[in-house]
């Protein structure tokens, strides 16, 4: 499977998730991203998948990409998935997890 970038390319109002124009996740294994609105995956999830396994849009004026909107008609956040060739990805950054406390021994 190839992965993909979902990038948002506008937004209308302002978002509940507070994205901007340019964010981007990269998916290579067809879960949600952390941070990714749950309502904005589900409504990319076909286009992820038809990008990943190889097919395209005949609609789209690039066979590598696809533009949908948010689902929320208020804000109109449009996002492009767009498939990316291995060498592009880039693994999602890890959050850091706090450094463990040091017990004073008495």
């Amino acid at each position: 499977m190839h992965p993909v970038r979902i990038t948002i390319k506008s937004v209308g109002t302002e978002c509940s998730q507070k994205f901007k124009v340019g964010d981007s996740w990269t998916i290579s294994d067809g879960k949600t991203p952390a941070g990714m609105c749950r309502g904005a995956y589900d409504s990319l999830s076909a286009a992820i998948w038809v990008l990943m396994t190889g097919g395209s849009f005949p609609w789209e004026s690039d066979p590598e990409a696809a533009l949908i909107a948010c689902p929320d008609p208020a804000v109109r956040v449009v996002y492009e998935v767009r498939r990316i060739k291995e060498a592009e990805a880039q693994p999602e950054p890890q959050r850091k997890s706090r450094p463990r406390r040091r017990r004073r021994h008495r």
